[in-house]
């Protein structure tokens, strides 16, 4: 009764459109009220929920983002990425897949990278004579590569719901080449629905300009090299790279590329810090919500309801894979980790899953739910960026749909395709 109660009320009122950390305490005070459990519960976990020290990070390296987004770096990932595929058969669209594995390794979020990248790109698709549907599309679906690649925010919070044990370096080196998977798979399909629309190709500027585009973004590139591999090396922990990060970013924005001003600046700040306030909110309040499903457990049960549904590693994966996809269709990214990590955590390691690879396929899966209606928080801002109708885009959508369910299904079946560089940095 208490679970039904549980998850019922959050359903309820995430469909009469209350945000989703207000849905999670809202529905998780009602159960504490009905199991008559002392108030008190609440207020521990929420400030449990946001005690982790590996959270640190996640601010900082969003004020990171913020920063490279506003100092020139962007500008400068896109005229590299168009140097190197604006002459394949749609040369924009691979400009914007490619320009989105860049920046996505800068900013570590999908919505940040759809923001600055599509901001940019799908402005000038529309203007060189690419339908709108196509340009919001391929900028949307390539935003996802930014949840996989370092410093992703998603996997620094499926690291925190774990509660330790794991990795946030090796966390980083798992997605990195599902996310070189996904890179191709959508520039392909971008390439395919480009060449049957007759879209052109972009000149290619010489060997010179692509090395003069290189070298201006170099410092930008740097960022990821500086956290990936200082993590790796033991130089940092997470939060010290996340700071570091930060002071990097000033010095490229301002002393090397001399575009962040004091405006610019003030900007990075405010919109950090309204990121950083929902992020931790939501993270709070799915604290509580977590800790009421060990209580009634849940995961014990979910370990013998879905272990009735499938009996290898493979099948288990498969249908938490679907489950996430179905959630991902109402839920953003973030809460849907903090909820689901400590249910099907779980069910998966019962199996075998290692947890490196469970955390690569629960990311994957449920940031695709971020191009999938109701909810689409990418998907909306996407529509909002190219002046086109959610309806409109949903129409033609699916290739690009389709290639990233692809590549979930083959991340999924082949867990070394997450596993072997980690195995490789630790060897």
């Amino acid at each position: 009764m208490a679970i039904a109660l549980l998850f019922l009320g959050f359903i309820v009122l995430l469909l009469i459109g209350v945000p989703v950390a207000y849905a999670l305490a809202a529905a998780s005070l009602l159960v504490l009220l009905v199991l008559d459990l002392p108030s008190i519960v609440l207020v521990q976990q929420v400030g449990a929920g946001i005690g982790t020290a590996s959270l640190i990070a996640i601010p900082l390296f969003i004020f990171a983002g913020e920063l490279m987004m506003r100092g020139g770096i962007s500008e400068r990932l896109i005229a590299l990425a168009a140097a190197l595929v604006g002459r394949i058969r749609g040369g924009l669209g691979q400009v914007s897949i490619l320009s989105s594995l860049f920046f996505g390794g800068v900013s570590g979020s999908a919505i940040a990278d759809v923001s600055a990248v599509g901001g940019t790109m799908i402005p000038q698709m529309v203007k060189r004579g690419y339908d709108r549907d196509f340009a919001v599309n391929v900028s949307i679906t390539g935003a996802l590569v930014a949840l996989l690649v370092p410093p992703s925010h998603n996997l620094i919070l499926y690291s925190a719901a774990v509660g330790g044990g794991i990795s946030i370096a090796d966390l980083f080196a798992a997605g990195i080449f599902p996310a070189l998977l996904m890179t191709v798979t959508l520039m392909f399909t971008g390439y395919l629905v480009a060449r049957r629309r007759g879209y052109g190709v972009e000149t290619f500027p010489g060997m010179r300009a692509v090395l003069l585009r290189l070298v201006s973004a170099l410092p930008g590139l740097g960022l990821v090299a500086l956290i990936f591999i200082g993590i790796r090396a033991g130089v940092f922990t997470a939060v010290e790279s996340a700071a570091v990060a930060v002071v990097y970013a000033l010095l490229v924005t301002v002393a090397i590329y001399r575009m962040l001003d004091w405006s610019a600046f003030r900007q990075a700040v405010a919109h950090a810090a309204r990121t950083t306030g929902v992020i931790l909110f939501v993270i709070a309040t799915a604290a509580l919500f977590g800790w009421l499903l060990a209580y009634l457990e849940v995961p014990a049960a979910a370990v013998e309801l879905i272990g009735a549904l499938a009996d290898n590693r493979y099948t288990v994966l498969l249908v938490i894979a679907a489950i996430l996809l179905l959630l991902g269709t109402f839920m953003d990214l973030a809460p849907m980790i903090l909820i689901c990590t400590p249910i099907f955590l779980p069910v998966a390691k019962a199996f075998g899953v290692d947890p490196l690879h469970f955390g690569v396929v629960l990311v994957l899966a449920g940031g695709i739910g971020l191009v999938t209606p109701p909810v689409g928080s990418v998907l909306f801002v996407g529509a909002a960026i190219g002046k086109i109708g959610i309806g409109e885009s949903l129409k033609s959508i699916w290739p690009f749909w389709l290639a990233a369910l692809a590549v979930l299904l083959v991340v999924t079946t082949f867990p070394q395709l997450s596993l072997w560089l980690p195995a490789l940095f630790r060897a």
